[in-house]
């Protein structure tokens, strides 16, 4: 186990150091701008397609199923909503901290300017569905780190950031002994002064 604490301490310590070098780098372009605002506007839309080009070089089996990729927009709406009010209802229940929405939600691609009104609109059709999809699953994350956190006894691919710490498949005793502690790790996911503890299951 004390290897497995060490090998997850290193996975996280790089996840920072990446989030750390994408933040350094969102500033960076961020300075540019803000010293270059008109140079660095006429540059990037250079790369632009007006929309009468873009149509016309688009193929005619893409615009024949782009009916169906924004069909999307219907299960990404019920899903959202169904997501949000079942923490909203639930998780004062279990004393699980929610998944803030706002989290997930980004829609920043659309102040590019070498974009054009198509490609910001398929950008923040992307960002809504993908913004669903991770606000989902780290609902249901969360919801299973509190009833059920066994892991599988095959491998999961793409496993959440909260799977590594569930108990073995199999071990019985770690799982008595341990779920109402792990259910107490949810602490660290609620704001300053929220220090509630979920209450066990009844025998």
């Amino acid at each position: 186990m004390k290897q497995l604490d060490e090998l997850l301490a290193r996975i996280q310590a790089l996840q920072e150091d990446l989030e750390a070098e994408y933040r350094e780098r969102r500033e960076e372009l961020e300075r540019k701008r803000l010293e270059l605002a008109d140079n660095f506007l006429r540059q990037q839309r250079r790369y632009k397609i007006g929309l009468f080009r873009y149509l016309r070089r688009t193929r005619l089996l893409v615009a024949l199923t782009s009916p169906v990729i924004y069909l999307g927009w219907i299960p990404f709406l019920l899903m959202d909503l169904f997501v949000t009010v079942y923490q909203a209802i639930c998780f004062p229940v279990y004393r699980i901290p929610k998944a803030r929405r706002s989290d997930y939600m980004v829609f920043d691609r659309s102040e590019l300017p070498y974009l054009n009104l198509i490609e910001k609109f398929n950008c923040f059709y992307c960002s809504y569905g993908n913004g669903v999809a991770a606000y989902t699953r780290e609902v249901a994350a969360r919801t299973e780190q509190y009833w059920c956190p066994i892991k599988h006894a095959r491998r999961v691919h793409q496993a959440h950031d909260r799977y590594p710490h569930f108990f073995d498949y199999g071990d019985g005793e770690a799982f008595r002994a341990g779920l109402a502690r792990l259910r107490r790790q949810y602490e660290r996911d609620r704001p300053p002064g929220k220090t509630d503890t979920p209450p066990d299951l009844p025998e």
